[in-house]
């Protein structure tokens, strides 16, 4: 059991460069997952709007938990983004969306989408065996993520910027994470930190 160790590789202003490097590295990955994870933080209403666009039959939740105030009951969000009216709209937010999608689907979209708050690509695999520094892939653990609006991979850091992880197993792979880096023309921008 464990979490994988998360290594920032990758650094940029742009979101389409960010996932452009994503892309890269995990075309690298021996095997990958069917599915891709895609995860957004909805702050405004025009962010919204368009990652309903980008993301049709996405399901929309409330970012913070929200009860009746009679009840206690959970409340769930309801209302039909494209067509609510903007007043309607904007005391609900924030918003958040996890969908999962077949590769090469919907990320191009949702990368465009992608508004001022956090969100991420997520892309599970594992990465080939490198008989040189003796370390093995682990389905378990191994893959890329683009992170967007944050610094780091847990969405505690804020940012203007949008980077690039990469995943690897619970020990750390350093010497793998430093080749991947290097494939990108560039190095490891941090320590190891908590991934999935």
């Amino acid at each position: 059991m464990g979490n994988s160790r998360a290594y920032p590789v990758f650094r940029t202003t742009d979101a389409v460069e960010a996932w452009t490097q994503a892309q890269r590295l995990s075309a690298l990955l021996e095997e990958r997952d069917d599915e891709v994870t895609l995860v957004a933080d909805l702050l405004t209403v025009e962010d919204a709007r368009q990652m309903a666009a980008a993301l049709p039959g996405a399901e929309f939740r409330y970012a913070e938990v929200r009860t009746d105030p009679v009840t206690r009951d959970f409340l769930d969000f309801s209302l039909d983004i494209a067509t609510a009216e903007y007043a309607a709209l904007e005391p609900e937010l924030p918003l958040s969306v996890l969908h999962h999608v077949s590769p090469g689907t919907v990320e191009d979209r949702f990368v465009r989408a992608v508004g001022q708050g956090f969100a991420s690509i997520g892309l599970p695999g594992r990465w080939p065996e490198d008989d040189e520094a003796d370390a093995h892939g682990h389905y378990k653990y191994d893959g890329v993520e683009v992170v967007f609006n944050c610094d780091d991979v847990n969405w505690l850091e804020p940012s203007h910027r949008h980077t690039v992880f990469v995943h690897v197993d619970k020990w750390g792979d350093l010497p793998r994470v430093e080749k991947l880096a290097a494939y990108l023309g560039g190095t490891v921008l941090g320590e190891a930190q908590l991934g999935w």
